[in-house]
């Protein structure tokens, strides 16, 4: 779950980086891959800032500078690159009144081992290669196998990396009769487990180690090989329970890969999304019925989520308000409350002792937040989807927000 919600406030952060411009090209990209030294970035950003001290316009140079200086300073409090490298924005963002840019910097760890080096100065964030890394949401091994041949390939969204491919060497059919023929079979045999057990270990040495992202694992092929395999005990027991389908192919190889995508598309489509579908149906089935196991909206989930009367809360992705907690500068008066940052309210908090304006001191996601009240009291979280009919209805109907509850809440 907590990976879950890393993810989403990554791709709400993508959202508002992407709507944010710079006044000119003076708005910093930079992707820092896994391994590569600090000493080694912070000598190239030194270059690029004596580089940059020859921008000719005096506004464009001054932010520039100004923004590479910030970087540097960062990346000179860390010891070592982060293990799956480091990805850092900023620059002066545009106001609404020309003259009001603000410097703003993030430093993100990515969410997957980043491979690529790029630094750009632009009048956008380069979010691209960051919104790689999070579209996707677990991923799934795929084998196809038969007794000449063998591949693996890992599928996230629609990328697909055929990984390893094996061939096995085994003979075909020996036509001789008698006894020599018999032994023959027997030799054919054995060297076909051999091959199972090779396609097992190489299998387990690319999947165990993204195990807890596996969603499932595909077998296909186009003969019996794929239920043999399937069946033994070639691959890691952990492995082993994660397989979700076995496939009839027309090829082997890597183009069976392919073409065990193609024949498993709707297990591969659903099968991520069927524990949210269930749990919204759920979630409708007590509403229709009336059983007061249900309730929604904000206000009513979070008082629910405060008693320990939550089994399940469903949360949408859509939701894109954020909890905040403010103070009055003036008389100290504190509070709480939930803003819509696509709206103009939150520039109106006003103190109610004095009228002074409250300054925000925290904000965070409304989703973080109400998933981490749901943990203190061991309330299961399900963040559904915006892209099922069931994850839309609970977004636009529900306002996002529904619980299932454990008891009827007497009111």
């Amino acid at each position: 779950m907590k990976e879950e919600l890393e993810r989403l406030k990554l791709e709400k952060l993508v959202e508002e980086l992407k709507q944010k411009k710079g006044r000119g090209t003076e708005l910093v990209s930079l992707y820092i891959p896994a391994g590569r030294p600090i000493s080694e970035v912070l000598n190239t950003l030194n270059q690029e800032y004596a580089t940059a001290t020859n921008i000719k316009d005096r506004v464009t140079r001054h932010h520039v500078l100004d923004a590479l200086a910030g970087i540097i300073n960062r990346l000179k409090l860390l010891r070592e690159t982060p293990p799956n490298g480091l990805i850092v924005f900023a620059g002066y963002v545009a106001g609404d009144v020309p003259g009001r840019e603000k410097m703003e910097i993030y430093l993100l760890e990515p969410p997957q081992r980043l491979g690529v080096w790029l630094y750009r100065c632009d009048s956008r964030f380069h979010t691209e290669i960051l919104e790689d890394m999070i579209k996707t949401r677990g991923a799934y091994g795929l084998i196809v196998i038969e007794r000449g041949e063998a591949a693996i390939g890992i599928l996230r969204g629609k990328s697909v990396e055929i990984v390893d491919e094996l061939t096995s060497g085994i003979p075909g059919k020996h036509r001789a009769g008698g006894q020599s023929a018999r032994r023959f079979e027997r030799i054919i045999e054995q060297m076909v487990h051999e091959f199972y057990k090779r396609v097992g270990e190489h299998a387990n040495r690319i999947f165990l180690p993204i195990k807890d992202e596996l969603l499932g694992i595909v077998i296909g092929g186009p003969g019996p090989s794929k239920e043999e395999f399937a069946e033994g005990e070639y691959l890691h027991y952990e492995l082993k329970a994660k397989v979700i389908a076995v496939v009839d192919t027309g090829y082997g190889g890597a183009a069976g890969i392919y073409e065990l995508i193609e024949r498993a598309k709707d297990v591969l489509r659903d099968t991520q999304l069927v524990k949210e579908r269930d749990s919204v149906n759920q979630f409708l089935y007590h509403l229709a019925r009336d059983t007061g196991l249900a309730v929604y909206g904000e206000e009513e989930v979070r008082g629910a989520l405060t008693t320990g009367a939550v089994e399940k809360l469903l949360i949408s992705e859509g939701v894109s308000k954020r909890r905040i907690k403010a103070s009055c500068p003036q008389c100290g008066f504190t509070t709480e409350a939930t803003i819509d940052p696509h709206a103009d309210s939150q520039q109106e908090l006003k103190c109610p002792k004095c009228g002074a304006q409250l300054q925000v001191i925290e904000e965070r996601l409304l989703i973080e937040e109400l998933a981490e009240l749901a943990e203190k009291h061991g309330t299961e979280v399900v963040l559904v989807s915006t892209q099922t009919s069931e994850g839309k209805e609970l977004l636009r109907t529900f306002g996002g927000i529904g619980a299932i509850l454990r008891y009827r809440i007497q009111t």
